[in-house]
Protein backbone atom coordinates (compact mmCIF):
# COMPACT_ATOMS: atom_id res chain seq x y z
CA UNK A 1 0.00 0.00 0.00
CA UNK A 2 2.90 2.61 0.89
CA UNK A 3 4.71 1.56 -2.75
CA UNK A 4 1.17 2.14 -4.44
CA UNK A 5 0.94 5.95 -2.59
CA UNK A 6 4.20 6.38 -3.38
CA UNK A 7 3.75 5.19 -6.93
CA UNK A 8 0.42 7.63 -7.21
CA UNK A 9 2.43 10.79 -5.52
CA UNK A 10 5.16 11.01 -8.38
CA UNK A 11 2.55 10.18 -10.85
CA UNK A 12 1.93 12.57 -13.60
CA UNK A 13 -1.39 13.39 -12.93
CA UNK A 14 -0.66 13.88 -8.80
CA UNK A 15 1.68 16.74 -9.93
CA UNK A 16 -0.20 18.29 -12.64
CA UNK A 17 -0.53 22.09 -12.50
CA UNK A 18 -3.51 24.28 -13.58
CA UNK A 19 -0.76 26.25 -15.92
CA UNK A 20 0.67 22.89 -17.51
CA UNK A 21 -3.11 21.74 -17.84
CA UNK A 22 -4.22 24.64 -19.52
CA UNK A 23 -0.91 24.40 -22.25
CA UNK A 24 -2.28 20.32 -22.50
CA UNK A 25 -5.52 22.13 -23.70
CA UNK A 26 -4.21 24.72 -25.68
CA UNK A 27 -1.96 21.48 -27.80
CA UNK A 28 -5.03 19.69 -27.81
CA UNK A 29 -6.83 22.94 -29.12
CA UNK A 30 -4.49 23.33 -32.07
CA UNK A 31 -4.25 19.19 -32.63
CA UNK A 32 -8.78 20.21 -33.72
CA UNK A 33 -7.62 22.76 -35.77
CA UNK A 34 -5.22 20.70 -37.71
CA UNK A 35 -7.29 17.48 -37.79
CA UNK A 36 -11.25 18.95 -37.53
CA UNK A 37 -10.48 22.28 -39.57
CA UNK A 38 -7.50 20.86 -41.82
CA UNK A 39 -5.53 24.81 -40.87
CA UNK A 40 -2.21 23.84 -41.63
CA UNK A 41 -1.92 20.56 -40.25
CA UNK A 42 1.89 19.78 -41.24
CA UNK A 43 2.76 22.70 -38.56
CA UNK A 44 -0.27 22.84 -36.28
CA UNK A 45 -0.47 19.08 -35.41
CA UNK A 46 3.82 18.78 -34.68
CA UNK A 47 3.15 21.79 -32.48
CA UNK A 48 0.19 20.47 -30.66
CA UNK A 49 1.85 17.39 -30.12
CA UNK A 50 5.14 18.48 -28.64
CA UNK A 51 3.00 21.37 -26.30
CA UNK A 52 1.37 17.89 -24.45
CA UNK A 53 4.63 16.15 -24.52
CA UNK A 54 6.69 18.93 -22.81
CA UNK A 55 3.79 20.07 -20.10
CA UNK A 56 3.34 16.49 -18.89
CA UNK A 57 4.97 16.66 -15.53
CA UNK A 58 8.07 14.04 -14.84
CA UNK A 59 8.26 13.36 -18.61
CA UNK A 60 11.48 15.43 -19.14
CA UNK A 61 10.92 15.91 -23.04
CA UNK A 62 12.86 18.88 -22.56
CA UNK A 63 15.46 18.13 -19.78
CA UNK A 64 18.86 19.47 -20.11
CA UNK A 65 21.59 16.53 -19.86
CA UNK A 66 23.17 16.45 -16.30
CA UNK A 67 27.26 15.93 -16.28
CA UNK A 68 29.20 15.10 -13.46
CA UNK A 69 32.18 17.29 -12.89
CA UNK A 70 34.73 15.17 -15.44
CA UNK A 71 32.47 16.58 -18.22
CA UNK A 72 30.54 12.59 -18.03
CA UNK A 73 26.85 12.18 -19.09
CA UNK A 74 25.08 10.99 -15.90
CA UNK A 75 21.47 12.04 -16.88
CA UNK A 76 20.96 12.52 -21.22
CA UNK A 77 18.36 15.28 -21.73
CA UNK A 78 14.90 14.89 -22.96
CA UNK A 79 14.27 14.69 -26.85
CA UNK A 80 12.76 17.85 -27.21
CA UNK A 81 16.02 19.48 -25.85
CA UNK A 82 18.00 17.98 -28.55
CA UNK A 83 15.59 18.80 -31.14
CA UNK A 84 15.45 22.27 -29.98
CA UNK A 85 19.17 23.29 -29.55
CA UNK A 86 20.32 21.13 -32.41
CA UNK A 87 18.04 22.64 -35.35
CA UNK A 88 16.13 26.18 -33.84
CA UNK A 89 18.95 27.14 -32.05
CA UNK A 90 21.84 26.58 -34.51
CA UNK A 91 19.65 28.48 -37.10
CA UNK A 92 20.03 25.03 -39.40
CA UNK A 93 15.85 24.32 -39.66
CA UNK A 94 15.45 27.33 -40.70
CA UNK A 95 17.84 27.41 -43.31
CA UNK A 96 17.15 23.97 -44.38
CA UNK A 97 13.25 25.13 -44.85
CA UNK A 98 14.37 28.21 -46.63
CA UNK A 99 15.88 25.25 -49.27
CA UNK A 100 12.69 23.25 -49.65
CA UNK A 101 10.53 26.26 -49.92
CA UNK A 102 12.75 27.32 -52.51
CA UNK A 103 12.57 24.01 -54.49
CA UNK A 104 8.66 24.30 -54.34
CA UNK A 105 8.71 28.03 -55.17
CA UNK A 106 7.92 29.25 -59.07
CA UNK A 107 9.12 32.42 -59.83
CA UNK A 108 7.07 32.62 -63.15
CA UNK A 109 4.16 34.60 -61.79
CA UNK A 110 6.18 37.05 -60.34
CA UNK A 111 8.27 37.26 -63.37
CA UNK A 112 5.33 37.46 -65.29
CA UNK A 113 3.72 40.34 -63.36
CA UNK A 114 6.77 42.53 -62.28
CA UNK A 115 5.01 44.68 -60.36
CA UNK A 116 3.58 42.27 -57.48
CA UNK A 117 7.43 43.10 -56.51
CA UNK A 118 5.80 46.26 -55.18
CA UNK A 119 3.31 44.21 -53.21
CA UNK A 120 5.44 41.89 -51.55
CA UNK A 121 7.84 45.29 -50.30
CA UNK A 122 4.69 46.69 -48.92
CA UNK A 123 3.78 43.55 -46.79
CA UNK A 124 6.80 44.22 -45.24
CA UNK A 125 5.72 47.50 -43.45
CA UNK A 126 4.31 45.47 -40.78
CA UNK A 127 7.81 44.28 -39.64
CA UNK A 128 9.05 48.34 -39.42
CA UNK A 129 6.19 49.27 -37.83
CA UNK A 130 6.27 46.73 -35.15
CA UNK A 131 9.46 47.75 -34.34
CA UNK A 132 8.82 51.25 -34.06
CA UNK A 133 5.27 49.92 -31.62
CA UNK A 134 7.73 47.12 -29.64
CA UNK A 135 10.38 50.66 -28.79
CA UNK A 136 7.29 52.92 -27.87
CA UNK A 137 6.42 49.66 -25.51
CA UNK A 138 9.79 49.61 -23.63
CA UNK A 139 9.65 53.98 -23.84
CA UNK A 140 6.16 53.64 -21.60
CA UNK A 141 7.73 51.01 -19.33
CA UNK A 142 5.10 47.99 -19.99
CA UNK A 143 7.97 46.24 -21.55
CA UNK A 144 11.65 46.00 -21.09
CA UNK A 145 12.56 45.37 -25.19
CA UNK A 146 15.90 46.04 -26.82
CA UNK A 147 15.97 47.73 -30.19
CA UNK A 148 17.39 44.00 -31.11
CA UNK A 149 14.33 42.55 -29.24
CA UNK A 150 12.11 44.43 -31.11
CA UNK A 151 13.64 43.41 -34.45
CA UNK A 152 13.33 40.50 -33.80
CA UNK A 153 9.70 40.41 -32.86
CA UNK A 154 9.09 42.39 -36.19
CA UNK A 155 10.14 39.91 -38.52
CA UNK A 156 7.02 38.16 -37.19
CA UNK A 157 4.68 40.45 -39.29
CA UNK A 158 6.13 38.94 -42.76
CA UNK A 159 4.64 35.40 -41.53
CA UNK A 160 7.79 33.90 -42.24
CA UNK A 161 8.61 31.18 -39.32
CA UNK A 162 12.00 30.44 -40.87
CA UNK A 163 13.30 34.03 -41.03
CA UNK A 164 11.69 34.79 -37.51
CA UNK A 165 13.69 32.00 -36.00
CA UNK A 166 16.99 32.92 -37.97
CA UNK A 167 17.21 36.72 -37.01
CA UNK A 168 15.99 35.48 -33.30
CA UNK A 169 19.04 33.13 -33.11
CA UNK A 170 21.21 35.81 -33.72
CA UNK A 171 19.93 39.07 -31.79
CA UNK A 172 17.36 37.95 -29.43
CA UNK A 173 18.54 34.43 -28.57
CA UNK A 174 16.51 35.00 -24.97
CA UNK A 175 13.01 35.55 -26.80
CA UNK A 176 13.86 33.30 -29.41
CA UNK A 177 11.37 30.70 -28.24
CA UNK A 178 8.38 32.96 -27.69
CA UNK A 179 9.21 34.42 -31.23
CA UNK A 180 9.03 30.61 -33.06
CA UNK A 181 5.95 30.06 -31.61
CA UNK A 182 4.15 33.46 -32.58
CA UNK A 183 5.60 33.34 -35.94
CA UNK A 184 4.31 29.53 -36.88
CA UNK A 185 1.02 30.17 -34.57
CA UNK A 186 0.38 33.18 -36.53
CA UNK A 187 1.29 31.11 -40.26
CA UNK A 188 -0.63 28.25 -39.22
CA UNK A 189 -3.44 30.36 -38.62
CA UNK A 190 -3.86 32.71 -41.90
CA UNK A 191 -7.29 31.54 -43.09
CA UNK A 192 -8.32 32.65 -39.40
CA UNK A 193 -6.72 35.80 -39.30
CA UNK A 194 -6.75 37.60 -43.12
CA UNK A 195 -10.22 36.93 -44.80
CA UNK A 196 -12.07 39.13 -42.07
CA UNK A 197 -8.80 42.35 -42.80
CA UNK A 198 -9.31 41.64 -46.56
CA UNK A 199 -13.33 42.04 -46.59
CA UNK A 200 -12.83 44.71 -43.96
CA UNK A 201 -10.25 46.74 -46.44
CA UNK A 202 -12.06 46.07 -49.75
CA UNK A 203 -15.95 46.16 -51.57
CA UNK A 204 -17.12 42.84 -53.09
CA UNK A 205 -16.81 44.94 -56.70
CA UNK A 206 -13.08 44.81 -55.87
CA UNK A 207 -12.68 41.41 -54.96
CA UNK A 208 -14.84 40.22 -58.32
CA UNK A 209 -12.54 41.72 -60.49
CA UNK A 210 -11.00 39.26 -63.04
CA UNK A 211 -7.43 39.69 -63.67
CA UNK A 212 -5.73 38.77 -67.21
CA UNK A 213 -3.76 35.88 -68.27
CA UNK A 214 -0.06 35.79 -67.24
CA UNK A 215 2.31 35.64 -70.03
CA UNK A 216 4.41 32.14 -70.09
CA UNK A 217 8.10 32.49 -68.45
CA UNK A 218 10.81 30.69 -70.33
CA UNK A 219 13.10 28.62 -68.31
CA UNK A 220 15.78 30.55 -68.91
CA UNK A 221 14.49 33.66 -67.42
CA UNK A 222 13.79 30.72 -64.43
CA UNK A 223 17.10 29.53 -64.06
CA UNK A 224 18.80 33.33 -64.47
CA UNK A 225 16.50 34.66 -61.77
CA UNK A 226 17.57 33.03 -58.34
CA UNK A 227 21.05 33.69 -59.40
CA UNK A 228 21.23 37.35 -60.30
CA UNK A 229 18.96 37.76 -57.15
CA UNK A 230 21.45 36.14 -54.68
CA UNK A 231 24.32 37.95 -56.80
CA UNK A 232 22.51 41.43 -56.02
CA UNK A 233 21.08 40.89 -52.62
CA UNK A 234 24.25 39.20 -51.47
CA UNK A 235 26.68 41.60 -52.52
CA UNK A 236 24.46 44.34 -50.93
CA UNK A 237 23.22 42.50 -48.19
CA UNK A 238 25.26 39.93 -46.35
CA UNK A 239 23.17 39.38 -43.83
CA UNK A 240 20.63 38.06 -45.92
CA UNK A 241 23.02 35.55 -47.53
CA UNK A 242 22.53 32.70 -45.75
CA UNK A 243 18.77 32.62 -46.19
CA UNK A 244 18.03 33.71 -49.44
CA UNK A 245 21.32 31.92 -50.53
CA UNK A 246 19.59 28.71 -49.25
CA UNK A 247 15.89 29.80 -51.09
CA UNK A 248 18.07 30.67 -54.50
CA UNK A 249 20.05 27.21 -54.66
CA UNK A 250 16.55 25.29 -53.51
CA UNK A 251 14.60 26.94 -56.72
CA UNK A 252 17.78 26.63 -59.41
CA UNK A 253 17.60 23.01 -58.14
CA UNK A 254 14.22 22.83 -59.60
CA UNK A 255 14.37 25.24 -62.92
CA UNK A 256 17.76 23.68 -64.14
CA UNK A 257 16.15 20.14 -64.54
CA UNK A 258 19.51 18.32 -64.23
CA UNK A 259 19.50 17.63 -60.81
CA UNK A 260 16.00 16.00 -60.10
CA UNK A 261 16.54 13.62 -57.09
CA UNK A 262 18.15 16.69 -55.19
CA UNK A 263 15.53 18.60 -55.80
CA UNK A 264 12.47 16.07 -54.96
CA UNK A 265 14.63 15.20 -51.96
CA UNK A 266 14.31 19.18 -51.03
CA UNK A 267 11.11 19.17 -51.79
CA UNK A 268 9.69 16.07 -49.78
CA UNK A 269 12.14 13.61 -47.83
CA UNK A 270 14.17 16.61 -46.47
CA UNK A 271 11.51 19.49 -46.10
CA UNK A 272 9.14 16.70 -44.38
CA UNK A 273 11.57 15.21 -41.96
CA UNK A 274 12.79 18.71 -41.32
CA UNK A 275 8.98 20.27 -40.73
CA UNK A 276 8.56 16.90 -37.81
CA UNK A 277 11.21 18.24 -36.12
CA UNK A 278 10.97 21.84 -36.23
CA UNK A 279 7.14 21.86 -35.43
CA UNK A 280 7.88 19.67 -32.38
CA UNK A 281 11.12 21.91 -31.39
CA UNK A 282 8.39 24.64 -31.49
CA UNK A 283 5.62 23.06 -29.73
CA UNK A 284 8.41 22.38 -26.54
CA UNK A 285 8.52 26.22 -25.91
CA UNK A 286 4.44 25.82 -25.21
CA UNK A 287 5.70 24.39 -21.86
CA UNK A 288 3.74 26.63 -18.93
CA UNK A 289 6.43 27.86 -17.32
CA UNK A 290 7.93 29.35 -20.40
CA UNK A 291 4.80 30.24 -22.00
CA UNK A 292 2.52 31.75 -19.33
CA UNK A 293 4.37 34.99 -18.79
CA UNK A 294 3.50 38.75 -19.48
CA UNK A 295 6.85 38.60 -21.94
CA UNK A 296 6.01 36.43 -23.95
CA UNK A 297 2.39 37.66 -24.09
CA UNK A 298 3.35 40.92 -25.05
CA UNK A 299 5.41 38.98 -27.91
CA UNK A 300 2.01 37.13 -29.37
CA UNK A 301 0.11 40.35 -29.26
CA UNK A 302 3.02 42.70 -31.06
CA UNK A 303 3.55 39.35 -33.37
CA UNK A 304 -0.83 39.60 -34.70
CA UNK A 305 -0.68 43.41 -35.41
CA UNK A 306 2.87 42.81 -37.35
CA UNK A 307 0.82 40.34 -39.22
CA UNK A 308 -2.05 42.05 -39.32
CA UNK A 309 -0.45 45.36 -40.42
CA UNK A 310 1.52 43.58 -43.54
CA UNK A 311 -1.93 42.22 -45.01
CA UNK A 312 -3.48 45.21 -44.64
CA UNK A 313 -0.86 47.49 -46.54
CA UNK A 314 -0.19 44.65 -48.95
CA UNK A 315 -3.83 45.11 -49.78
CA UNK A 316 -3.96 49.07 -49.62
CA UNK A 317 -0.78 48.47 -52.06
CA UNK A 318 -2.85 46.88 -54.61
CA UNK A 319 -6.13 49.31 -54.22
CA UNK A 320 -3.64 52.17 -54.96
CA UNK A 321 -2.31 49.97 -57.80
CA UNK A 322 -5.30 49.28 -59.08
CA UNK A 323 -6.58 52.83 -59.08
CA UNK A 324 -3.52 53.59 -61.34
CA UNK A 325 -3.01 50.40 -63.87
CA UNK A 326 -4.72 50.21 -67.08
CA UNK A 327 -5.25 46.19 -66.41
CA UNK A 328 -7.26 45.26 -63.72
CA UNK A 329 -5.43 44.24 -60.46
CA UNK A 330 -7.43 42.61 -57.66
CA UNK A 331 -6.61 44.14 -54.39
CA UNK A 332 -7.44 40.90 -52.80
CA UNK A 333 -3.71 39.76 -54.03
CA UNK A 334 -2.19 42.57 -51.74
CA UNK A 335 -2.75 40.40 -48.92
CA UNK A 336 -0.59 37.52 -50.68
CA UNK A 337 2.99 39.71 -49.94
CA UNK A 338 3.46 38.25 -46.39
CA UNK A 339 5.69 35.05 -46.88
CA UNK A 340 3.35 32.47 -45.66
CA UNK A 341 3.88 30.39 -48.69
CA UNK A 342 1.36 29.23 -50.32
CA UNK A 343 -0.78 29.57 -47.66
CA UNK A 344 -1.65 33.05 -48.40
CA UNK A 345 -2.01 32.67 -51.93
CA UNK A 346 -4.59 29.78 -51.36
CA UNK A 347 -6.75 32.27 -49.01
CA UNK A 348 -6.66 34.64 -51.10
CA UNK A 349 -7.67 32.31 -54.24
CA UNK A 350 -10.54 31.08 -51.12
CA UNK A 351 -11.88 34.72 -50.82
CA UNK A 352 -11.50 35.33 -55.06
CA UNK A 353 -13.73 32.67 -55.21
CA UNK A 354 -16.11 33.49 -52.73
CA UNK A 355 -16.91 36.88 -54.42
CA UNK A 356 -16.89 35.20 -57.76
CA UNK A 357 -17.03 31.93 -58.85
CA UNK A 358 -15.04 32.07 -62.08
CA UNK A 359 -12.49 34.17 -60.39
CA UNK A 360 -9.36 32.04 -60.03
CA UNK A 361 -6.57 34.36 -58.08
CA UNK A 362 -4.02 31.72 -56.89
CA UNK A 363 -1.01 32.05 -59.51
CA UNK A 364 -1.51 35.74 -59.57
CA UNK A 365 -1.54 35.72 -55.79
CA UNK A 366 1.90 33.44 -56.19
CA UNK A 367 3.45 36.32 -57.55
CA UNK A 368 3.38 39.13 -54.56
CA UNK A 369 3.69 35.80 -51.81
CA UNK A 370 7.05 34.74 -53.20
CA UNK A 371 7.71 38.69 -54.02
CA UNK A 372 7.15 38.41 -49.81
CA UNK A 373 9.76 35.83 -49.13
CA UNK A 374 12.16 37.52 -50.54
CA UNK A 375 11.46 40.72 -48.66
CA UNK A 376 11.36 39.19 -45.56
CA UNK A 377 14.27 37.95 -46.08
CA UNK A 378 16.20 41.23 -47.41
CA UNK A 379 14.30 42.84 -44.56
CA UNK A 380 15.89 40.35 -42.09
CA UNK A 381 19.73 41.51 -43.80
CA UNK A 382 18.52 44.40 -43.23
CA UNK A 383 18.09 44.03 -39.35
CA UNK A 384 21.02 41.84 -38.94
CA UNK A 385 23.54 44.83 -40.97
CA UNK A 386 22.50 47.52 -38.78
CA UNK A 387 21.69 45.65 -34.98
CA UNK A 388 25.01 43.70 -35.50
CA UNK A 389 23.89 40.37 -36.15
Amino acid sequence: MDKLNILLSESGLANLTLPQLTMIIVGLVLIYLAINKRFEPLLLLPIGFGAILVNIPGAGMYAAPVMDAEGHVVSAGGLLYYIYHVGIESGVFPLLIFMGVGAMTDFGPMLANPKTLFLGAAAQFGIFGTIIGAVWMSSMGWMDFSLADAAAIGIIGGADGPTSIFVASRLAPDLLGAIAVSAYSYMALVPLIQPPIMRALTTKAEREITMTQLRVVSKREKIIFPIMVLIVVAFFLPSAAPLLGMFCFGNLMKECGVVDRLSDTAQNALMNTVTIFLGLAVGSKLSADAFLNLETLGILLLGLAAFCVGTATGLLMAKAMNAMSKTPINPLIGSAGVSAVPMAARVTNKVGLEANNQNFLLMHAMGPNVAGVVGSAVAAGVLLSFLGG
